[in-house]
């Protein structure tokens, strides 16, 4: 499994390890199950028990198919959906604990999926999947064309690391949160905030620790109200994961 480098923009580098080939295939097959189970059950309900096929006889060409689209636009549209509702996960990515990330260290967009889904036309559909086994294998990153023209990856999740590599502090149950507006922050920009902390404290470099605080004011429109950076980010970062864990 080889080793992403993804360099924050506070030029922190964090390592992940990028989903294998094996994998990205076997999540692959476990999305068309779950799509052919959808077609299975729509045949069923819809043009089977319900007779909908025979309703649409007297129906023109385009008015038929329209209606076949319109209908079977999970399975179309099913990658761009779910990687959009789950972050970056379709159900095979979650089961595999696989997602899409940026390369740049920032959470993908809606246009970054967007972008994945019409380059499977090329990367899968077109070429029934070789040219994007072709591109997983010789790229670096294990990224098909969708991936490298968004700037995306797919990393594994299941890294064997502790609470201290995550973004997640440990919080009692009795612990008493001080901001709120944390929530505000998304998984990406804690674990962006804890690394460069981490890093900033180990070398004393204070500069940082004030330009940290600054953007996270800036983001959650919270304020330093401790008067001390250091102390205020941990707060920052034992809220967001008391409001995470308990959400």
């Amino acid at each position: 499994m080889s080793e992403l480098s993804i360099t924050t923009t506070q030029n922190v580098t964090i390592n992940f390890s990028a989903a294998s080939v094996g994998h990205r295939m076997l999540g692959y097959i476990l999305d068309l199950l779950v799509k052919a189970a959808y077609v299975v059950v729509i045949w069923g309900i819809f043009f089977y028990y319900l007779g909908i096929n025979q309703r649409m006889t007297g129906l023109d060409n385009w008015s038929y198919y329209a209606i076949i689209i319109l209908v079977y636009s999970p399975v179309i549209f099913y990658s761009l959906i779910f990687e959009s509702i789950l972050e970056g996960q379709t159900i095979g990515k979650r089961l595999l604990q696989m997602k899409v990330v940026k390369i740049d260290g920032y959470q993908a967009s809606f246009g970054d999926y967007l972008m994945r889904w019409l380059f499977r036309i090329i990367d899968v559909n077109l070429s029934s999947g070789v040219i994007g086994l072709i591109a997983m294998i010789t790229s670096s990153k294990t990224q098909r064309l969708g991936d490298m023209t968004a700037g995306t990856a797919v990393i594994s999740l299941k890294n064997d690391i502790n609470i201290n590599h995550t973004i997640l502090e440990e919080v009692d149950t009795a612990y008493v949160p001080t901001y709120p507006l944390v929530i505000k922050l998304s998984d990406n920009d804690a674990r962006i905030i804890k690394e460069t902390f981490n890093v900033a404290v180990a070398k004393r470099d204070y500069a940082t620790l004030i330009k940290l605080r600054n953007k996270i004011e800036e983001v959650t429109g919270v304020k330093n109200i401790s008067g001390n950076d250091t102390d205020f980010i941990r707060t920052i970062l034992k809220d967001y994961s008391f409001y995470t864990q308990n959400m």
